[in-house]
């Protein structure tokens, strides 16, 4: 089998007027392959975008965004918005069970797939239906509802549970100088303490939820084969990479 060396260093992207941003390429999958670069990137809201800010996400290939909120913003010519509010935060049941004053934490993953599999069709239908080009997936910082959606996406495509978790915790430490320049509240202190309430850790948590199904199986079952082969398809390259 042939092989294509990598040129990225690195999958943090240093966008103006972002904070959260990150590429999903050089990622690790049990057969042996890899995440392909520029194919999907995760982030926090582009809302406050300047003109340094949208060049730089095209520029990076970028042509289709997810949006997991319910906010409406202008993307520019030559982008397209998909809205899809992954928080049914009318469900007081599920959130005075899972969230308990926050809706941002992973304890409540493994769960939400069970209980909203409409939402999730129709997040992962916008990744795998997206025209050519990268997708960004966001919600409000980048971590809580993205990870959710980035989880399914990677266990999708073989990459193993240890590194989505990873992935997971880089966020917390980006977030960091996010809430001190948009002068917003940081729930972080909150969320650990609800998390280690629980006898766990955020990292942890992660794990469980990718334990807690067989995404594959689970996807197949919510969106079918033909649209989890496509997820395939864009986030996997045909190729090993070179380690030179």
């Amino acid at each position: 089998m042939g092989v294509i060396a990598s040129v990225h260093t690195t999958r943090d992207l240093d966008w103006p007027d972002t904070y959260n941003v990150r590429d999903l390429g050089g990622l690790p999958t049990r057969d042996g392959r890899t995440t392909r670069w520029g194919a999907v990137v995760r982030g926090d809201h582009p809302g406050n975008l300047t003109v340094g800010g949208w060049a730089a996400l095209r520029a990076h290939g970028v042509r289709t965004l997810v949006n997991l909120t319910g906010d409406e913003y202008e993307p520019g010519e030559g982008l397209e918005v998909v809205h899809v509010p992954l928080d049914d935060l009318d469900d007081g049941e599920f959130w005075d069970v899972w969230g308990r004053g926050l809706d941002c934490t992973p304890l409540y993953y493994g769960a939400f797939l069970d209980r909203f599999l409409g939402r999730v069709a129709r997040v992962v239908a916008a990744v795998a239906d997206a025209p050519a080009g990268g997708v960004f997936v966001h919600c409000g910082g980048g971590r809580d509802r993205t990870g959710l959606v980035v989880l399914l996406l990677l266990a999708a495509v073989g990459v193993p549970a240890e590194v989505i978790a990873d992935d997971y915790v880089v966020s917390t430490a980006r977030l960091e100088p996010a809430w001190v320049a948009l002068g917003a509240g940081d729930q972080t202190r909150k969320i650990e303490q609800l998390i280690a309430s629980e006898g766990t850790t955020a990292r942890q948590a992660v794990l469980d939820a990718v334990a807690s199904h067989d995404i594959q199986d689970y996807l197949v079952g919510v969106v079918g084969a033909v649209r989890v082969e496509a997820i395939r398809d864009r986030l996997v390259l045909k190729y090993k990479l070179s380690t030179i």
